[in-house]
Parts: C-alpha cells; structure tokens; sequence
C-alpha cells in the first residue's frame, strides 16, 4: 500500500511538472519571454570577439564640427557634389547618400545633378508616412529605401531588403550597394527553386515570426537577421577630411563608400545591441547601421560567412522540453542544499554555454525560455517534494498507530523512506534509561468510579505526568493503563559516556518531580472529594533494542530488553514496602550514572519476578 501511494505522489510530481512545462510554452507563444530572449541575444552578439574592420567599405562621416564649419544644415548641393567628385577621382566601386536630397539647397545644385546621374551613385528615399522621394533627377534604379525595421523594444536587430509598395517591389539602399559591388565580381542576383533572393550560391532565408527567440515578430516583406561586425565597422573619414584630401585613395578605390551625418544636432541614429559603461544603450549613427547591412551581405556572398540560422519549432520545443525534465530530475534526485544549489547553478552554465557556443556558429536557438524550464521545473519539483515529504509524514504517523513524541516522529521521519518501502524501522541497539510508573491499589479505586469518571480522573493525572516526561528530555513511549513507560536516551544513540549520563539524571529529576506533582494532586483531589493514590517508580539503565513493533495494520515504535523488564520487575517488587506517596527504586547501573546530589538508601540484593539473578536496589529518597 506504502509502495502504491509513493508511485501515486511521484506521478503527481511529473504532472505537476508537465504543466509547468506547459504554462511556460503558452506564455512563450503569446511572446511574453521575447523581451529575455532578445536580452540574452543582445548579450552574446556584445561578447563576441571584434573580426575587425571591413575594409571593403569606407564611411564619410558629417559630423557636428562639419556642419559648424560649413555653417550650414543641410548641407548646400555644391559641397555634397565636390565631396562625390573627389571620391570619383579614385574609382569606388559604388558611393551610397543617405541624406535626402529631394529638394535642392543651392548654391551648387547644378553640379549635384551631374554628379548623380553616375551609375555608381545609390540616393535614398523613405517610405514611411509621410514618405521622403528621392532625388528628382536620379533614376529609379539607382534609389534604395532606408527604411529600418525596428524591434518592440526599440532595438534594430532585423535588416529589410525588400517592401512591396502597391505594386512595385523597392530594394533597399544597402542591397543596392552591395549589388553594385557583386557585380563587379561577376555575381548577380536570382531566385531559387524556393523562391528566395540568392547571390552568387548563397540563399537568403526569410525570417518568420517565431525565428531564434522570436515569437509573433513582425514578418512581411524580405527580412533576416543583422548580423553586426562589431561597433566600428569600417575606415571612417569625416567631409572635412576628404575635401582637404585628407585620405587614402587606397580607402576609395574599388570600395564601397558610404556617406552619412554623424552628429547630435541631426537625429539619424539608432538603438543597437551594443552598450557603453554605464549599462544604457548606445545609438549609432543610421550610416553605419546600413554599413553592417552591406557587410553582411558581402561577407555572406564573398566570405561564406553564413546568416543567422535557426532551428525548427519542434526542434525548439525539444531543446526546451530536455531543460524542464533536467531541473525536475535534479531537483528530484539530489538532497543536499549545497549540492542543489551548485547542481542548479552548473546546469545553466552549461545551457548558456551551450547556446552561446552555437550563436558564435550562427546559430540562434532559444536561451531564457530553457532556462525558465530548469529553473521552474527545478524549484516546482523541490516544493512539491516538500508537499510531498509532509505527505509522506502523514503516511509514517499512520502507520506509527499512535500519537507519539517529537523526538520518536523525527527519528521516523528521518528513516521514512524505508518505513514507507517496507512498512517497518529497522531495529537499533543502543544505551538508554527507562521509567516506570505505577499507582498502588488502582484496581481498588477503579471499583469505586464509573468508567466515565475514572477516565477523566485518569486523564488529569497522566497529562501531568506526561510533561513533566517532556520537561527531562524524555518520551513516552506507551501507557500502561494507570501509569506508563518513559525512556531518556532515544531514538537518537548517545555516543560518550556523559551523554548517557545526563539521560540518567534526567530520569530521576523526573520522576522526584513527579512525586512531588502527585503530592499536589492528591491535596487538590482530597478537596474535590476524589481519591487519593500512591506511585511506584522503577528506573534501570542499560541496553535496549527499539525499532517498529507490530504488522502491517498495527505498528509502534517499539522499545524491548532486558533493561525494560528490570524497570518494570522494579516498579512492582517490594509492593508492601512503600512509604511515603512516590517510592523510586533504581540500581547499581543507573546509580553509577548519577552525580553524589541524591540521597539513597540501599535495599540490598534482591530477586526481581522472573530473573534467576538478584540485583541490588535502591531507593531514591530526594536531594
């Protein structure tokens, strides 16, 4: 039966976790854990190691002292157009403008115009509401949109290569530049039986709204993950600087550049994974947001670095079911707080470990929802076990068959598993002191009561005596009608000598006390007109055997030997020879145990009831 509700608990424990598991997947699905999954992405793309700058690119910064010194904002189309006419001279392979120039700021527009009608030149448009056109004079062809998708957060983590606007279909600016460069390297774009965009022999896989940590993430149009090279993609110059020819034309030639503002005063700038010291995110600048784009492309098509990829729904699931099972095993296996604690700990160490291994292969994978699954299925499964142990208790106090002490309770309780496997304690010898209890002439006095009265008056009279057990450190281990069996030394095994002792000591303070209690009984039961009665007490010190006594129905926490036979011999030799209202005999074996505070007196050798050798009593008298 023990057997049969211990599968049932434990089975409890597995549902209770499956629906953890299961509550933990439906707050997932509804995108509750993206905002820790994006966390813990951002946290790996910042500790990777820098792959340095990409130097197929260069970015013309305009920055703040730029625009100071030119004294103007935006910036007149004659600078711009010398700027593009500079570059020219060293044969870029393509030159992207993310400043709109949709209306012209003279002086200089002229020459802007001639400027942008080269077939290297890529302007840029916006088509947000209110949308931003490209330049008037620019061919659609050599015009990408910069629009950037954007997290919930605030966060650009996505990059966007293509947006259906009606029926045309626009190309981003940094697709466009990265096409420029391709062609060049004699690569150009087409799609594939599966209808993705691919370059050269690399396809590029549409992201969906459940990718990597995602859940329910915006998916129209052409979108896949942005890869970041690090913070300072590439060589970077400011407008100043490539007026005066301050430059490499090696930084130019056959390069992709890229000019862009970079300046407080004109809000182009952007929130990215990366942060500064203080823990805040740090915006950078919208030109070398489209840099990492370019690169990306570029180093997937030239440098087979691959884009992020992802696993599968089911795969996922699997990866987050394996976590939930491990913390529940864990917390269900192992027992002690400490190796709990450090177990608990390990395990994510590993999973991180494990994740960010594969992140740095490209592959993003689910981090906070597996770790919610250990986490949660670890600490579900500890607090059930308690439920469970306090069940288990109940268990062990039903098949104690009685109400017992607290010391017998935990001994039980620290030995529940084989008391709830077997349905038995096994046994255990050790030293102890056993009390016995007795009133002279009860059979006379029951004779005179109703049953009802007489157990009341019992009542009264054994609660009493039973604390005063408890008050010495004692338990009692049964009652015997009108007295009962008390034993120091229990369930515990006291080891040295002093130990033994004090459980020596302990029994006869309590049994001095009980005397002195029933002197006070008996005044007030004289008043009440209730009987007044004598106590014998037998005290022996000695080895005993305790452990489960009884069948499979019926157990007690057992007490048996020699010692609780001469305790009780002593409480009931010498009947006749009482004086007083508590007469205490004891013996050599405990006497040897007590400090010279008692006073005794010597009974000399006697034969105790069914023992062939007499032992020499003693009776207590007091302090």
């Amino acid at each position: 039966m023990s057997k049969y509700l211990n599968k049932i608990l434990s089975l409890q424990g597995v549902i209770l976790s499956g629906i953890t598991l299961i509550t933990l997947f439906s707050i997932r699905q509804s995108g509750g854990l993206q905002p820790l999954e994006l966390k813990a992405y951002d946290l790996m793309m910042r500790s990777r190691s820098d792959p340095g700058l990409d130097s197929r690119l260069l970015i013309v910064e305009i920055t703040e002292t730029d625009i100071q010194t030119i004294k103007q904002w935006p910036i007149p189309d004659g600078i711009l157009a010398q700027v593009l006419a500079k570059l020219q001279q060293h044969q870029p392979r393509a030159i992207g403008i993310d400043i709109y120039r949709d209306i012209a700021v003279p002086p200089g527009h002229f020459e802007l115009v001639q400027q942008l009608q080269k077939p290297n030149i890529i302007g840029v448009t916006n088509i947000s509401i209110p949308s931003t056109p490209p330049p008037p004079t620019m061919p659609s062809k050599q015009v990408g949109f910069v629009n950037i998708p954007i997290d919930p957060d605030g966060v650009v983590r996505r990059q966007l290569i293509f947006i259906r606007d009606k029926k045309t279909v626009l190309t981003a600016f940094s697709l466009q530049l990265a096409l420029l460069y391709l062609k060049a390297e004699g690569i150009i774009p087409k799609l594939n039986t599966k209808g993705q965009y691919q370059l050269g022999t690399v396809s590029f896989d549409k992201l969906q709204s459940n990718s990597g940590g995602y859940q329910n993430i915006d998916a129209k149009d052409y979108k896949f993950l942005l890869n970041y090279r690090t913070k300072k993609i590439a060589q970077t110059v400011t407008l100043m600087e490539v007026l005066k020819g301050n430059y490499k034309p090696e930084w130019v030639q056959n390069k992709i550049v890229l000019i862009g503002t970079n300046s407080h005063s004109v809000k182009d700038a952007f929130l990215t994974p990366y942060q500064d010291r203080n823990m805040r995110f740090q915006e950078m600048p919208g030109i070398k947001v489209h840099g990492q784009m370019v690169s990306q492309i570029l180093s997937a098509v030239l440098d087979g670095k691959p884009l992020f990829r992802f696993w599968s729904e089911p795969w996922e699931w699997l990866w987050i079911i394996t976590w939930g099972i491990l913390g529940g095993y864990w917390g269900y296996k192992i027992k002690h707080p400490l190796i709990l604690i450090a177990g608990n700990f390990l395990g994510l160490i590993i999973l991180f470990g494990v994740s960010y291994g594969l992140f740095l292969q490209l592959f993003w994978i689910p981090v906070a929802a597996p770790s919610l699954a250990f986490i949660l299925t670890f600490f579900v499964t500890i607090i059930y076990q308690d439920w469970k142990s306090q069940q288990q208790q109940k268990i062990v106090m039903k098949l104690l068959g009685q109400q017992t002490s607290l010391e017998i309770a935990n001994a039980l309780w620290n030995k529940r598993s084989h008391l709830i496997d077997s349905g038995f304690l096994p046994p255990q010898t050790l030293t102890a002191t056993i009390l016995f209890t007795d009133l002279k002439n009860f059979s006379t006095i029951a004779e005179k009561q109703s049953s009802e009265a007489l157990m009341n008056w019992l009542n009264q009279y054994l609660s009493l005596m039973t604390d005063i057990v408890l008050n010495h450190n004692g338990i009692v281990s049964k009652f015997t009608g009108d007295g009962l069996m008390a034993v120091f030394g229990v369930p515990v095994p006291r080891i040295h000598l002093k130990d033994i002792a004090k459980d020596a000591e302990n029994a006869v303070d309590c049994a001095l006390e009980m005397g002195q209690c029933l002197s006070e009984l008996n005044q007030k039961w004289q008043q009440q007109k209730l009987p007044v009665v004598r106590m014998r007490i037998g005290i022996y010190t000695g080895t005993v055997t305790v452990g489960s006594l009884g069948g499979k129905n019926r157990l007690e926490y057992g007490v048996i030997g020699d010692s609780v036979n001469i305790a009780s011999r002593l409480e009931s030799c010498e009947k006749d020879r009482h004086v007083g209202e508590c007469r205490i005999l004891t013996t050599t074996e405990t006497l040897i145990y007590l400090p010279k505070k008692y006073n005794v007196e010597s009974w000399g050798e006697l034969n105790l009831k069914g023992r062939e050798k007499s032992v020499e009593v003693y009776q207590v008298l007091g302090l």
